[in-house]
């Protein structure tokens, strides 16, 4: 039997994204791709000189909620991360003994006047070398303790013995500085810009690897990636681009390579990721195909066979990852006018898959799909439109979305006080707007013009003909004849 193992690394709280990690084992006759499949809840690292700020929209919460999200794990266990600026600043401050901690929370705030109050009536009477247990603290609380009691105390030492407790110790001022200078003090700068970095240690060796990165729909995940274990956001398009290609030189998106499929295949007009699987399981595309890929679940993750569970980081990467497998698949049945003769290796379905390698799908763009390893394709899409608001004051996103979600979706973006902006990936939809709004009383609808409807341009435009009015008066009135009496 020849084993594939594919390990999928979720790399978001609620996303899908997951690096292919392939080892092959040979043995007699069957082929077969085993799953593994982990979640990671992620928080902010609180290790830091800025208390870090993110929104959640009501929207957002509500989805997750629907779909079990674990709001506690994420919030008391979630691991921590930051970009390499936020470690740069972190490291000063390090190296500077201004470290400061981000417990903004009440209950941070009771658990270290807790301890510190009890360690500080247990070390008035303590004799040196006399050690007591704080027990029963959570993982982030066992670092920020030590760190915390080190510097308010100068006669003690702490150590943590696993199992969430930490032992401290009564020592004297030179005993204390032996420690600190020894290897094996937990609480080196190092060790502690590990526990810091948390999950970004992970993306770093994920990126070391040079392994298939492989999402669906991934833009905003690769987007998350950059700015949450690299760098922040660059201005630049190009730049992104770059860096992105430098992190992880070969991307699959599933999303890019079934809508080519469409094209040749009886594929049905779905988007979500369990649709697209659902398709690529069903008969119609599955004929009973002898080499069809095998892909089995593995034990630490068998509760995925028993029970659906989407938006599910590590079930929607085993979703993704099967997509990738099935698809590539019948696009190598095609390539050998499908007549596969032995079972297809997957530097095979790599091969056929070249063409959409890097190429990440871009929705309501001026590109069908970013090329992260080139230039991007031209496209042709469907205009723009706008609306504008005649006699009915007070109009918002949701509202404009609302009046048109009967006949057709768009995207919905505000341009201006009473303009929004209309975005739609299909022509015929573009089309029916236009003939039913283009006179309508109070919605008008036209096609977007950027030297018309651009809320620069037409700022540009007054402030060119204001300078330009300014100007033909200065001549008007400098050039006038002065009368002498």
């Amino acid at each position: 039997m020849k084993t594939v193992q594919l390990r999928f690394y979720t790399l978001s709280p609620c996303g899908e994204l997951f690096l292919v990690v392939i080892s092959e084992r040979y043995f007699s006759f069957h082929f077969r791709y085993v799953v593994h499949s982990y979640n990671f809840f992620l928080f902010p690292s609180m290790l830091g000189v800025r208390d870090v700020e993110f929104t959640l929209s009501a929207s957002s919460i509500q989805f997750l909620s629907h779909y079990g999200f674990d709001y506690n794990k994420f919030l008391k266990d979630g691991i921590p991360y930051m970009n390499e600026v936020q470690e740069k600043i972190f490291r000063q401050h390090l190296l500077a003994g201004s470290w400061t901690f981000h417990s903004t929370s009440a209950a941070n705030r009771d658990v270290l006047r807790k301890v510190i109050d009890e360690v500080t009536c247990w070390i008035a009477v303590a004799e040196e070398e006399e050690t007591m247990i704080l027990q029963d603290l959570s993982d982030y609380h066992v670092l920020e303790v030590q760190l915390v009691l080190r510097q308010a105390l100068q006669n003690v030492w702490t150590e943590p013995l696993g199992n969430k407790k930490v032992m401290v110790k009564k020592v004297s001022p030179q005993h204390r500085q032996l420690l600190e200078n020894s290897s094996c003090d937990p609480c080196q700068m190092e060790l502690i810009l590990l526990s810091a970095r948390g999950f970004t240690n992970l993306f770093q060796i994920l990126v070391e690897a040079k392994k298939p990165l492989v999402g669906h729909n991934m833009l905003m995940d690769l987007m998350h990636l950059h700015d949450k274990f690299y760098k922040p956001l660059p201005e630049s398009y190009e730049e992104f681009k770059r860096n992105i290609h430098n992190l992880f030189p070969v991307i699959i998106d599933t999303k890019t390579i079934t809508k080519s499929m469409k094209k040749n295949y009886l594929f049905p007009r779905v988007s979500s990721l369990s649709e697209v699987y659902a398709v690529l399981c069903s008969s119609s595309l599955n004929p009973k195909d002898p080499l069809w890929p095998v892909i089995a679940l593995a034990s630490d993750c068998s509760r995925y066979a028993e029970k659906e569970s989407p938006h599910e980081a590590g079930y929607d990467a085993f979703l993704c990852g099967s997509v990738l497998l099935m698809s590539a698949h019948l696009l190598l049945c095609r390539s050998t006018e499908d007549s596969v003769e032995a079972h297809p290796s997957f530097s095979q379905y790599l091969t056929v898959l070249a063409e959409h390698v890097n190429q990440v799908n871009f929705i309501r763009g001026g590109v069908s799909s970013i090329n992260f390893s080139g230039e991007d394709a031209p496209c042709h899409r469907p205009p723009a439109l706008v609306v504008h608001v005649q006699g009915w004051p007070g109009l918002n996103e949701r509202q404009i979305y609302q009046e048109f979600k009967g006949l057709c979706h768009f995207d919905v973006r505000r341009l201006s006080k009473n303009q929004f902006i209309l975005l739609s990936n299909k022509y015929k939809h573009v089309r029916l707007v236009l003939r039913d709004y283009k006179h309508h009383p109070h919605l008008p609808v036209s096609v977007y013009r950027h030297w018309r409807h651009s809320p620069r341009v037409n700022c540009l435009l007054q402030v060119s003909g204001i300078v330009a009015l300014w100007s033909l008066l200065a001549f008007v009135l400098g050039g006038a004849p002065s009368c002498s009496l």
